[in-house]
């Protein structure tokens, strides 16, 4: 006598029969049997998160390690409609953010209108990290109500390196009473390529707060002005190791070409965690030679030097095939 209650399934696994429903391969292609396997990891990982049952963090990794950051986006959008929770929509949002990938973008615009402050701030941080081109969504963000919106907005605007957000950028962190939120748009300026805003950069490092004044000499730095070296060789000269390397950290994302007078002769300095900071930002710059000389510097050292270059080399993200190419290639390992 068949049973009057209903089959449950998984919220995704019903969705992928309803929609993604396909005749079973049961003699496919090795490559083809990983796939299936890597998507099937990702649904069951799908369900985890919608039911709450997984931390987002955990989920980020573990999604990304699958290589189905796509296909998870595609999942997570179709059961959007059902997530209806605030604390179960900001953490659906969250992972969408975290994976990184341009699938996850037509979801993320449509939630920069959401209700939710968390959600808001989830999405932008996420469009920022795809580099989304839609500054027409992001800039109205700027004077959102939600503190953390205007600051994910901020660092988006600065990711499409987009000249044209130079202007509202400015004007939004003359406004802006949160001083770390002021910091982050007047950095934004300078990633986003604005040379018509040096000026009034240039202004700001005359401010009384020295947290605006370092945030000028930022976006400065950015875009290639003089001044912003100066302010920087200023601080790399000081004898507080700390100064020195708030100096350094106003070289991150500058190009070899404008940063390698005053980074490279920091390699030899005894401050080994300023020498192997400039070797990285060197390398992120465009200099080649800088990713095999963090593998040996590392190779060659103990204790915490050691774990100075290690950490670097984490930041670029060098694949162990790359760093035993790299030993090979200097005669230190076979």
């Amino acid at each position: 006598m068949p049973s009057s209650h209903p089959v449950r399934l998984p919220p995704v696994r019903l969705l992928l029969l309803l929609a993604l429903a396909a005749p079973a391969v049961e003699a496919a292609p090795p490559s083809v049997q990983k796939r299936m396997e890597r998507r099937s990891a990702t649904e069951g990982l799908v369900d985890e998160i919608l039911d709450g049952g997984i931390a987002v963090p955990a989920a980020i990794s573990r999604l990304r390690t699958l290589r189905e950051e796509a296909y998870a986006a595609q999942l997570l959008e179709r059961a959007l409609p059902a997530v209806l929770e605030p604390r179960r929509l900001r953490d659906v949002t969250a992972v969408l953010a975290g994976l990184e990938t341009r699938a996850a973008e037509p979801t993320l615009l449509r939630l920069t209108g959401h209700d939710d402050g968390a959600v808001r701030m989830y999405a932008a941080q996420g469009l920022g990290k795809v580099r989304s081109p839609r500054v027409d969504v992001l800039l109205p963000l700027l004077e959102d109500k939600s503190l953390g919106v205007r600051r994910e907005a901020a660092r988006a605007l600065g990711a499409t390196h987009n000249p044209r957000v130079g202007a509202p950028l400015v004007n939004a962190a003359r406004t802006e009473s949160d001083m770390q939120t002021r910091v982050l748009m007047l950095e934004a300026v300078g990633a986003a390529g604005d040379k018509k805003q040096v000026p009034v950069l240039k202004a700001f490092l005359d401010d009384s707060s020295e947290t605006t004044r370092f945030a000028a000499a930022r976006g400065l730095c950015l875009l290639g002005a003089p001044e912003g070296f100066a302010f920087a060789r200023k601080l790399l000269s000081s004898e507080d190791k700390h100064v020195r390397r708030q100096g350094l950290a106003l070289y991150e994302g500058v190009p070899q070409k404008q940063s390698e007078a005053a980074l490279r002769p920091l390699l030899e300095d005894k401050d080994r965690t300023l020498a192997a900071g400039a070797a990285r930002i060197l390398s992120q710059g465009g200099d080649k030679t800088m990713l095999s000389w963090l593998v040996l510097a590392s190779w060659n050292a103990n204790g915490t030097d050691k774990l100075i270059y290690e950490k670097e080399l984490e930041t670029l993200q060098l694949a162990d095939d790359q760093r035993k190419a790299l030993l090979r290639a200097a005669g230190v390992a076979k």
